[in-house]
């Protein structure tokens, strides 16, 4: 890549701005230059779902690779040799056996195929978000390492009860960075959460922080969706959002970014915040 330095040693020495939402967006190339023109740093590919197991649904499941690998292409081609684009890897969406069919050697080789893709376009880390179960991020975590990955970011979503945060599964921060360190997973973080505040997402990397020294990414919805004439909206301004974002950096998160509901406003106005902290280094 045409960076001065790695993605890592960027975030040690400022704080990264992502980008936002993608599946509530349209015309990818176009709207990945919205979030480079709106002050992104980084861009997250538009694969998300793109394993050849969700392609499947669509009939595009032997077109996995060739998708993946121009989903990585576009985001380049959108911020240039400068950014940073980190190729997105969600969860399969059904359960590993014994709960469901999906073996581990099957979803390893899925996970495969899609990273093969994503870094053949030139992704600078791959960003495996929205995971909820340690048994398949582990196994994302070892496709992405054995496809040798420059960075392999974890970014789980949560849920708030009882005082703490843990995935649907029963993951909570701790429990991530224990399963996965020895698998040399670089970064860690949350996203989404559908009942989360950015407050939530800064007590969240405070826990994060409590784990491991590695660097935090966070990025949170904009509020609680609701139903407003039979569509799903995000009520939360930009100006709002962007009044709090800054309680992400001061918990110690390095990559900041927005989940669902968040549009090129949105990142517009996080970027004025986070210009504050450019100066903001950790060693």
């Amino acid at each position: 890549m045409a960076q001065p330095h790695s993605l890592l040693q960027a975030v040690r020495e400022r704080v990264l701005l992502l980008d936002g939402a993608m599946g509530t967006r349209d015309k990818v190339l176009g709207i990945h230059r919205r979030y480079v023109e709106a002050g992104a740093d980084a861009l997250i590919t538009n694969s998300f779902g793109a394993s050849s197991y969700g392609l499947a649904h669509r009939g595009f499941a032997d077109q996995a690779y060739a998708i993946n690998r121009a989903s990585a292409e576009i985001a380049r081609e959108a911020i240039g040799p400068d950014g940073w684009v980190l190729g997105d890897v969600g969860p399969f969406g059904h359960f590993l056996q014994p709960l469901g069919e999906m073996t581990a050697e099957r979803l390893l080789t899925i996970f495969t195929e899609q990273i093969r893709g994503l870094l053949d376009g030139g992704v600078d880390a791959i960003l495996l978000e929205t995971h909820t179960a340690l048994e398949e991020a582990e196994i994302a975590v070892r496709a992405a390492r054995d496809q040798g990955a420059p960075c392999i970011i974890v970014s789980f979503a949560y849920n708030k009860g009882g005082g703490s945060y843990r995935s649907i599964m029963g993951a909570a921060p701790a429990d991530v960075v224990a399963r996965l360190d020895p698998l040399g997973v670089e970064i860690y973080g949350a996203n989404c959460g559908t009942h989360l505040t950015v407050e939530d997402h800064a007590e969240i990397v405070k826990a994060y922080r409590a784990a491991t020294d590695k660097p935090i990414i966070a990025q949170p919805n904009a509020g609680q969706p609701q139903m407003e004439g039979g569509c799903l909206t995000y009520l939360e301004t930009p100006e709002k959002m962007a009044e709090r974002i800054g309680r992400l950096v001061e918990a110690g998160a390095r990559l900041v970014g927005g989940c669902c509901g968040t549009t090129p406003d949105h990142i517009r106005a996080f970027r004025k915040v986070l210009d504050q902290y450019s100066s903001v280094r950790v060693q």
